[in-house]
């Protein structure tokens, strides 16, 4: 396994086990605020965007080739 091949799949993990461990706390903070459905809705929208963002940034960077190689 080169350096670059384990690099680039430990930022895949890394990245990936932020992104659940953020999931984690958005609904723990809903359950401790007793948000409700919709206050959890809101809560996985509005801090949800965040994450999705940094998704679309990375699939654009990809299909764009913009990858700086």
């Amino acid at each position: 396994m080169s350096f670059e091949l384990f690099e680039e799949y430990s930022l895949v993990l890394g990245i990936g086990g932020l992104i659940l461990f953020m999931i984690f706390i958005v609904w723990n903070l809903a359950k401790e605020s007793k948000a409700g459905r919709f206050g959890t809705f809101i809560l996985f929208i509005a801090l949800g965007l965040g994450l999705l963002g940094f998704v679309v940034k990375t699939v654009l960077v990809e299909v764009m080739g913009l990858g700086g190689q």
